[in-house]
């Protein structure tokens, strides 16, 4: 039985926004590695409507992927080549590949030749985003070239069901790029039939089949993934299920009362563990990121196991979602970005087995999700608070009095951004303390403290994010409070890095 499209993934930025837009377009999407063995690949092929060819950062000429490319195309069902995916469809069925004489990265224009397939209903000229060096000279015999630009003679091209695209219509800055996809999958014949706030009843079905007669715990945090996790646990399991909380002394100012007061409005009364002497002595020393997270992960999974085995669990609910397992490297292929502990972070002899329902979501169809079910407004646009909470946003070790630093500085910075009403329009905003000193001057004296960075970005689904323009007397504010509230403090900069290349977190 057919079921959605599949996404091959080379390694490019964009294949998840690729499989992200086909979801907006009401189809489902699934991605698999384009490292994953070929009979995987194919298994996963047959069973679509079609398939998507993603960009990716290397060259075709290497040749390391015709053998996936091939497989594909003799299943001759439709196909559709992005960027590296085009260029790769060229090589195969025998166009020309090489390098570019223009190398187009940008606006583009595109010169439209036949407005038909997946370009119906497109202007003569269009303005997409290009991002290549090598291109496709000539097409493949018998192929129809429907576009062309400066850099690219075959920006677009058809050979039967098999189609290819040089430029980007998953980004936003491609015009008609949506018109082009759901061309595409009008092609295919995917139904329209991809609904996350439809799945609820499936969701909670699904919860109910693993556990059982079973308990399990949920490991609640507050943000919208984790509760809309253990809600749905909830009505699978009703008091079967134990929402827990761990404090591990790494929250935001006031996080702790504001996650159990709004928890259990709603039903989810959690079980409030204090474990914050546990995780400060485990950090005691750890310098490095990742061995921070790895560290936390395991008090985490070891707190979770004591509760699990109070209240006699065997499962263990987790709010992870599809960003999570993509960047924690937990498919094939996948480069770990950073540990998540609700991923690559905890245990692998846990004991507990664990219960994902929302790991092939993303967030902004999980919040969708979590309107269905009733959550409150407060916590479905609550910023998320990485689970490490502010041991990522402390450089080097992490220590009590950093901690108290670094929380302070936070709750400055939300309180300017609130106050001035800029938190709707952004992902996340937040204070970093630095593993810098800087000089500076206060009473007429030098001084020499702590460099405090703010970060605040703008994203839809964390995979991607812009750093936000924030209006330069809302900065100095910012600045003027922390240097002069907090006297270790003497130095406060702006982060207006974009992911990638940085993550959104420091750390």
């Amino acid at each position: 039985m057919k079921d959605g499209v599949l996404v091959i993934d080379f390694g490019g930025q964009y294949a998840h926004l690729i499989a992200r837009r086909i979801r907006e377009l009401g189809r489902f999407s699934r991605i698999v590695s384009a490292e994953a063995s070929i009979s995987d690949i194919v298994s996963e092929a047959r069973s679509s409507y079609g398939v998507v060819l993603s960009g990716g950062p290397g060259s075709v000429w290497s040749g390391a992927h015709d053998e996936v490319a091939r497989a594909v195309i003799k299943l001759e069902i439709p196909v559709l080549g992005i960027c590296y995916g085009h260029q790769l469809l060229g090589r195969v069925l025998g166009g020309s590949v090489s390098r570019s004489p223009n190398p187009e990265f940008g606006p583009t224009i595109v010169d439209v030749i036949k407005s038909e397939g997946i370009l119906q209903g497109l202007p003569d000229r269009v303005r997409v985003w290009m991002s290549h060096n090598d291109a496709v000279l000539e097409p493949p015999p018998g192929a129809e070239v429907l576009a062309v630009s400066r850099g690219s003679p075959v920006a677009a091209f058809r050979l039967g069901s098999v189609y290819g695209v040089q430029w980007h219509p998953e980004v936003s800055h491609s015009e008609y790029g949506l018109k082009v996809l759901e061309n595409w999958l009008r092609i295919t014949g995917a139904p329209r039939n991809w609904d996350p706030g439809d799945m609820v009843n499936n969701l909670i079905d699904m919860v109910r089949g693993m556990v059982g007669g079973g308990r399990a715990i949920a490991a609640v945090s507050g943000g919208v993934d984790s509760t809309v996790a253990a809600l749905i646990a909830k009505k699978a399991l009703g008091d079967r299920l134990v929402p827990v909380f761990i404090d591990h002394g790494l929250h935001p100012a006031g996080e702790v009362e504001w996650v159990s007061r709004t928890l259990s409005s709603i039903g989810l009364k959690p079980v409030v563990v204090d474990a914050s002497s546990d995780f400060l002595e485990a950090l005691r020393g750890v310098t490095d990121p990742e061995e921070k997270r790895r560290v936390i992960g395991r008090i985490y999974g070891e707190v979770l196991v004591r509760e699990a085995v109070d209240v006699g669990a065997e499962y263990l609910v987790q709010g992870t979602i599809y960003p999570d397992v993509i960047e924690s490297g937990a498919r094939a292929g996948a480069d770990v970005i950073k540990t998540h502990h609700n991923v690559g972070g905890l245990p692998e002899n846990l004991g507990l087995k664990l219960v994902e329902p929302l790991k092939w979501f993303y967030k902004d169809e999980v919040r969708i999700i979590a309107k269905k079910l009733g959550v409150p407004v407060s916590i479905i646009e609550k910023k998320p608070v990485p689970g490490p909470g502010l041991a990522v946003r402390i450089e080097g070790e992490v220590t009590e009095w950093k901690v108290e630093v670094a929380r302070r500085a936070d709750r400055i910075v939300r309180e300017e951004i609130e106050s001035a009403g800029l938190d709707k329009g952004l992902w996340q905003y937040f204070a970093v303390l630095s593993g810098s000193k800087a000089t500076g001057v206060k009473g007429d004296s030098r001084s020499y403290g702590w460099v405090i960075v703010v970060r605040a970005v703008e994203s839809v689904d964390a995979m991607t994010a812009n750093p936000a323009r924030l209006p330069w007397d809302v900065l100095e504010r910012i600045a003027s409070r922390i240097t002069s509230e907090i006297p270790v403090v003497s130095r406060v900069v702006y982060d207006i890095t974009s992911k990638p290349p940085a993550t959104i977190e420091w750390e």
